[in-house]
């Protein structure tokens, strides 16, 4: 993997240049938030690893940027003792893991394995939920023909929306969003299954839709999935298309 490693000391980036290249990985180094914010905008590395305590941009507000620059990044925070407090904080910013100084190469590892299987996860995702048609977008075989000929953006929804989806139908997401689309298509397949944590962004997403101005149609879902978005309140800011039975 290609790995972007950012603190500001010299030596702890020379150390995790040649252990992340003994492990097989290809290091991009940065000594400074700044830096590291450059170097991902450069580079688009498959992880980063980021001290949390640094003068200027520290950690924190690296992985907060990182994350709103694109939600599917995979970024393992580096603490110092008695950073255990951050260390729960960056988790809950959806954080890969959290490694400690000094560093050891099984606890390195055991961090990167979880990047890599989170990784695998996320592109099996981006298979199952993606944008299909809209303003600028090659219309493909499964997009909705009427939708697309109003000029809407379709998402396809396939599999299961869950917590590991959360990541990248956020940035599907903003993708139609940022098509211009008047209306954006949440295309279901009927057999989707959606656990509280995909509804819970489901909701905040059409609600971020119609803050904009914008429509959202979800169609396709089972009758039992468009009860429970009714329930929940997703039918007050978006239109919902029960699939027919025999679909």
């Amino acid at each position: 993997m290609r790995i972007l490693v950012i603190d500001d000391e010299v030596p702890t980036l020379k150390m995790f240049g040649l252990l992340l290249e003994a492990l097989g990985h290809a290091p991009v180094t940065a000594e400074s938030g700044e830096e590291g914010l450059i170097s991902f905008d450069r580079e688009r590395p498959d992880v980063v690893l980021t001290d949390i305590k640094m003068p200027g941009i520290d950690g924190m507000d690296v992985l907060r940027a990182l994350k709103e620059a694109d939600p599917r990044i995979e970024v393992i925070v580096i603490t110092g003792h008695g950073d255990t407090e951050l260390a729960i904080e960056a988790l809950h910013l959806d954080a890969t893991d959290f490694i400690n100084k000094p560093v050891r190469r099984e606890a390195l590892e055991h961090a990167l394995s979880r990047a890599e299987e989170r990784i695998r996860l996320k592109r099996a995702k981006e298979e199952e939920i993606r944008l299909v048609a809209g303003p600028g977008v090659d219309a493909g075989p499964d997009a909705i023909k009427d939708a697309a000929q109003d000029g809407a953006a379709v998402v396809r929804i396939r599999g299961t929306v869950n917590s590991p989806a959360e990541p990248v139908l956020r940035h599907v997401f903003e993708e139609a969003l940022l098509t211009g689309a008047p209306t954006v298509v949440l295309d279901f397949e009927p057999s989707v299954s959606v656990n509280g944590a995909g509804i819970a962004v489901l909701a905040e997403l059409v609600r971020h839709a119609r803050t904009l101005g914008r429509a959202v149609r979800i169609t396709g879902v089972s009758a039992n999935l468009s009860t429970v978005f009714d329930v929940v309140g997703i039918a007050h800011n978006a239109t919902v298309e029960a699939a027919s039975p025999l679909e």
